[in-house]
């Protein structure tokens, strides 16, 4: 498949935007780099004029958009989600990758919607938004003084989607965001069972690493089933050597 194709799974993800002017400069940023696809998550109503006036040619990417309450419920479909965002600390992932890096990752899945992530303009993503994606990405930027806009975000990993994008790997359909979420609430189950976890903490901290490298690995059906099948022998046989 050619390579506006593999743009075409391509999901640009915004979390709460304060204006809607911003929403028509991302519009315009993504279709500038042949970027369509465009999800609000948000409960905020915008002003049409704001957003068309940025916009300009682009305002039908606004009038096509996706809304949704949260942003679990917009990333439930895809197989990759990836969060952009330079904040670091706990609970918002060890690891990270640039927007070249990311372009070359994506190239390498399987069919199915990628999903990126982008906060509000005074705060960005929260842990929790962080938390909920498969992977970071970062665009390095002087230590001087590191901040971008919105628009500015988008437009540069954008850009390097364009440019590095190459066709689909071929590999089988990957599983979706909200499948590996059923994986390992299914796998964390065994390890409760197995008395793994000695706190709250560490089960949560579990849960979210093997979803972050299920997604990552952009594992099949029959990978994700044979993960399941791995934490539930590993269980009977716990329990069988306990009687």
């Amino acid at each position: 498949m050619a390579n506006s194709s593999n743009l075409d799974r391509i999901e640009i993800i915004l979390c709460d935007t304060q204006d809607g002017a911003n929403i028509g400069s991302v519009c315009r940023a993504m279709k500038t780099m042949g970027l369509t696809h465009l999800t609000l998550v948000t409960d905020r109503i915008y002003d049409d004029e704001r957003v068309r006036t940025l916009a300009l040619h682009a305002y039908d990417l606004y009038e096509n958009r996706k809304e949704f309450p949260d942003l679990r419920s917009a990333i439930s479909d895809s197989i990759l989600s990836v969060a952009a965002t330079r904040r670091v600390g706990k609970g918002r992932k060890t690891s990270r990758v640039s927007p070249e890096e990311l372009a070359d990752h994506i190239s390498n899945l399987g069919e199915g919607k990628v999903s990126v992530v982008f906060g509000c303009e005074s705060n960005g993503l929260s842990d929790e938004q962080v938390k909920a994606c498969s992977m970071v990405v970062t665009i390095p930027t002087s230590d001087k003084f590191p901040s971008l806009n919105l628009s500015q975000a988008v437009q540069i990993i954008c850009y390097s989607l364009f440019q590095r994008l190459r066709p689909y790997s071929g590999q089988s359909n990957v599983v979706t965001s909200d499948r590996v979420d059923r994986a390992t609430t299914d796998c964390i189950s065994n390890l409760d069972d197995m008395g793994y976890f000695k706190n709250d903490d560490e089960r949560s901290f579990t849960k979210e690493f093997l979803t972050s490298v299920m997604e990552r690995a952009g594992m099949t059906e029959g990978e994700v089933q044979r993960m399941e099948k791995i934490f539930s022998k590993a269980n009977k046989i716990a329990k069988h050597k306990e009687a």
